[in-house]
């Protein structure tokens, strides 16, 4: 081993046990493996104890790499005996300076901790609550301060919505629901002809589709183009500073921004419920006389009988929940935005997330309802 190897002495003096550090104890020689690995075995030899003392002043060079080293083998506290020349001293202040303790792993399994995690989720779910039904009182006093004077009404900004919101939505909703339909058709003729019941396909389809999956498809599918893009222009304003300056100058957020949306998309949204319905039929009775020879005179000269004007109505009026729903669903996400684009698409997910959920909930709600009082 030559002079200049870094190398670790142990030495009896009056006042104890010394460690007294040799060579050099810097980037270039730690930095071969032969070396690295003798020293750090010196180094396990002598662990750092209160008994022990540790002597720098015969070291030839130590730079902040081999003072790191020996910081984190003395677990990141000064020695109770300890030796070094002032510039050693130096070098050393700075490493324990600059180097940041190691925060104590996480017990994700201790009950504490899952207490406390539930206990934060409860309290966000409480906030946004809160805020969603502050932001549904605001939409009333809105909507009665838009009855008591129509003339000065954001009109514009509804017919605008409904057009971005309801129009342009026709073409995807009547394509899938059309798709739907065929789906639909086609699973039940293979389970229908086995009983000889083809003549049922018209009040299975009717039925489900009118009154449960045409209203809840077009929510799924509004949710996920039209909330997401209310939740994104409401993110962007504020990105853009645009929140604030409308709060400068007095404008309000509610009338302007909440109310215009949620009034359109609760206009629209039984319109594109009532066309996804009608395509998803016309799906069915195209599968339907394919596969099981149904004329589509018959499938709808029945379907009147099969289906009551009941469950039509049911259908609209969930359809104006469901709006009402999605857009101050994205309005609040919208509001909820941060100033930077992190905040803004993580807002968009949760926008549609919620949106959906939101949209199957409230239909299993009005099922269970309407049921119980034979609707």
């Amino acid at each position: 081993m030559t002079d200049s190897a870094p190398r670790i002495h142990l030495a009896d003096t009056p006042d104890g046990p010394r460690a007294q550090l040799h060579g050099r104890w810097g980037a270039a020689e730690l930095g071969s493996p032969a070396q690295w690995k003798a020293v750090a075995a010196q180094l396990r030899e002598h662990p750092a104890a209160p008994s022990l003392g540790w002597d720098l002043r015969p070291l030839q060079w130590l730079d902040h790499v081999g003072a790191q080293l020996l910081w984190n083998h003395w677990q990141r506290a000064w020695p109770a005996q300890f030796d070094c020349t002032d510039q050693q001293r130096d070098i050393l202040t700075r490493v324990a300076g600059f180097t940041l303790a190691e925060p104590p792993p996480p017990d994700r399994w201790r009950l504490s901790a899952q207490v406390d995690h539930l206990g934060v989720l409860v309290l966000h779910g409480l906030d946004h609550a809160r805020h969603m039904l502050e932001m549904v009182g605001q939409l009333l006093l809105d909507l009665l301060r838009l009855a008591r004077n129509p003339r000065r009404a954001p009109w514009r900004d509804v017919s605008g919505h409904l057009y971005r919101m309801g129009a342009t939505a026709l073409p995807i909703t009547a394509l899938v629901g059309f798709l739907i339909g065929v789906v639909l058709a086609y699973l039940m003729s293979l389970q229908l002809r086995q009983f000889g019941a083809e003549s049922f396909i018209v009040n299975i389809l009717g039925i489900s589709l009118i009154r449960e999956l045409g209203p809840m498809l077009a929510a799924i599918l509004v949710a996920g183009r039209s909330g997401s893009a209310i939740t994104a222009q409401i993110g962007v304003m504020r990105v853009t500073e645009e929140l604030d300056a409308m709060s400068v100058m007095g404008i309000p957020h509610g009338f302007r921004l909440v109310m215009p949306r949620t009034l359109a998309l609760a206009l629209a949204m039984p319109l594109i419920s009532v066309w996804t319905t009608l395509a998803a039929l016309a799906g069915g009775m195209l599968a339907a006389d394919i596969a099981m020879d149904i004329s589509p005179s018959y499938f709808v000269q029945a379907l009147p009988a099969a289906v009551k004007v009941g469950s039509l109505g049911l259908a609209v009026a969930k359809a104006v929940v469901f709006g009402a729903a999605i857009a101050l669903i994205g309005c609040h996400w919208g509001l909820r935005v941060k100033p930077n684009t992190q905040s803004l698409g993580e807002g968009t997910t949760a926008s549609v997330v919620t949106s959906i959920t939101t949209v199957i909930i409230v239909d299993a709600v009005f099922a269970i309802a309407f049921k119980n009082i034979g609707i």
